[in-house]
């Protein structure tokens, strides 16, 4: 998959069906989208390729393209505003991964700036979606809202694509108990622990991935040695103590993870105004692991992060909770 930090550049632009969104999380409602994505990138590639008179090939292929913004408009207003940035679900990394596995072969992570607040509703259309994207079929939905003071909606859009000559189409909505899933939805799940919600929200487990770094290396003085992973954003979607497999460690040979106990948070035992780490502690592995691309593979949520007035009192919790995670993996 290709990913470009702006649009493609001019060499490099080609013909797309377009879809535009944040899709945090790559929830089963994104996956929908992108499926009908792909289905509608097959339908006008047949087309093309009867105007044309021949079998579709390289005149005819279309990229599946996705844009999305970094960063988030949301969280740009929010700064302006001297407001919290939003909660996230996924790293970079994870979402590009869910993007690619859903089909998706081109990423442009446009740069939310002023200029791009800016932009009219027109000059968006014409400058984005025409010109540097290229697209001859946009999917968004009927909420799609674009533009400088989010002046362009769907309705507009159905005028522009005439005007320009791209085809339109609504996403499809997605249910989960009756009601849609979102994003919202996800994080609403993930901040109150609800894995057997979450796992039906996202249509699978809920992961975090990153390189393995160097911390204090207080767990191992205390006994627990842990993975130690930063997270990107200024805020995670979860916070707590989990049972967790770990994935891409060589000593995992049967490829069904390695079962551990995380701890996700600030560490407000040890630290003041942390910033959020992920700490694995492996049930039954011991090595260097610095520099390792793993994923986190979040099951079951044990409790949420403590003060503890000693570092006695941490290492007991901490032995608590291992064996809270291994009586789990037990009875699972």
């Amino acid at each position: 998959m290709e990913v470009f930090r702006t649009l493609p550049p001019l060499a490099d632009r080609r013909p797309c069906v377009l879809t535009i969104g944040n899709f945090d999380g790559v929830h089963l409602g994104h996956q929908a989208m992108l499926s009908q994505l792909m289905t509608l990138a097959a339908t006008t590639e047949q087309a093309m390729s009867g105007e044309m008179g021949k079998k579709t090939g390289d005149q005819t292929k279309l990229a599946r393209c996705v844009l999305t913004f970094e960063p988030h408009p949301r969280d740009y207003f929010a700064a302006l505003a001297g407001h919290d940035p939003i909660v996230r679900i996924s790293t970079e990394r994870d979402k590009l991964e869910a993007l690619a596995a859903s089909g998706v072969d081109r990423v442009c992570i446009a740069t939310f700036n002023e200029s791009m607040a800016q932009m009219s509703a027109q000059d968006f259309v014409r400058e984005i979606i025409c010109d540097g994207l290229m697209a001859r079929t946009l999917m968004v939905g009927d909420d799609f809202r674009f533009g400088a003071q989010r002046q362009g909606d769907f309705s507009m859009l159905t005028q522009f694509a005439k005007t320009h000559g791209f085809e339109l189409h609504r996403t499809p909505t997605v249910t989960v108990g009756g009601e849609r899933i979102s994003s919202s939805r996800v994080r609403a799940a993930l901040a109150a622990g609800d894995f057997a919600q979450i796992d039906k929200l996202l249509g699978r487990k809920y992961t975090i991935s990153g390189h393995v770094i160097h911390g204090r290396q207080l767990g191992r003085e205390l006994g627990f040695p842990t993975l130690n992973l930063r997270l990107p954003f200024p805020q995670p979607a979860l916070a707590g103590i989990f049972v967790v497999r770990v994935f891409g460690l060589e000593q995992d040979v049967e490829g069904k993870g390695l079962p551990a106990v995380a701890s996700l948070g600030t560490r407000p035992a040890v630290e003041h105004n942390g910033k959020y780490l992920l700490e694995v502690h492996l049930l039954d592995f011991s090595g260097d692991c610095y520099g390792k691309l793993v994923k986190v593979e979040f099951l079951n949520k044990i409790r949420d992060e403590a003060h503890y007035d000693t570092l006695e009192k941490l290492t007991e919790q901490i032995a608590l909770d291992t064996a809270q995670a291994r009586a789990w993996f037990e009875a699972s």
